[in-house]
């Protein structure tokens, strides 16, 4: 299965690199500020359906571009076809392909394809987290003398919020921080180790399904339970090391 899911992601990678780079202003819409939908995120997300329905035609399917298939199987795939579509559209490399798995209340596996950044990365609770095909070492200690942390600044966090987060971060963290305009990305960072958390104010499932058990399954704790989380609910949380979710807890409370 993971396997396939894999090969799957790899594909949608090279349909979005078809398109990277070669959008016409017709092909944006602005679904609110600073939030945008490109031709290339809805032919993704509609190949990414049609091959696990293929592959899986009892799992449900959840996107983020209006996928929405009921399954029997208990199991449902939480797609982000592209993540990180304002910088998909500015020419940048910080986007992603997210598929994860959602099974018994839980995300319990997910592939994240960078195919911009050269970046595939696998795992989860049953599958050892893998960057290329390498296996990832557990997260690293806590540095207090080296700490960043990553946030999401979106407009789906109400403005004081969002001042409230980055007064917080100059003013009293102790921290350096870091927004990349994708969540998903941003948890690749922490996976890598470029950064050692990831504070968000109102994500989407879609955008944190295919990375999470990732990072769960590598050492990172979290405020989130999901089990008081419906799918299709904006979400607020602290994922990372204990002492950076200890230290941005209250942000997300």
């Amino acid at each position: 299965m993971f396997q396939a899911v894999t090969e799957i992601s790899n594909a949608a990678g090279k349909l979005a690199m078809s398109h990277f780079g070669t959008l016409t202003d017709a092909s944006v819409e602005q679904k609110g500020p600073l939030d945008l939908v490109t031709v290339a995120d809805r032919a993704v997300e509609t190949f990414i359906q049609q091959q696990l329905l293929a592959a899986f035609p009892d799992d449900g399917i959840f996107g983020e571009e209006g996928a929405s298939v009921p399954g029997t199987s208990g199991r449902t795939w939480v797609v982000d076809p592209i993540d990180g579509t304002f910088n998909f559209v500015r020419g940048g490399r910080q986007w992603a392909i997210s598929v994860g798995l959602y099974a018994d209340g839980q995300p319990v596996w997910g592939v994240v394809h960078a195919p911009a950044a050269d970046i595939m990365i696998t795992g989860g609770r049953e599958d050892a987290p893998r960057l290329n095909g390498k296996e990832l070492s557990a997260l690293r200690p806590f540095d207090p003398d080296k700490a960043v942390v990553g946030v999401s600044l979106g407009g789906k966090c109400p403005q004081k919020n969002r001042v409230d987060l980055v007064r917080f971060l100059i003013e009293e963290s102790g921290m350096m921080f870091r927004n990349c305009n994708s969540a998903t990305h941003a948890l690749i960072e922490v996976a890598t180790g470029e950064v050692d958390g990831h504070v968000a104010l109102g994500e989407s499932t879609w955008d944190i399904m295919g990375m999470w058990p990732i990072l769960t399954r590598l050492g990172a704790v979290s405020t989130l339970a999901w089990a008081d989380q419906p799918l299709d609910q904006s979400l607020r949380y602290v994922i990372g090391k204990p002492e950076i979710v200890q230290k941005c807890r209250h942000l997300v409370t």
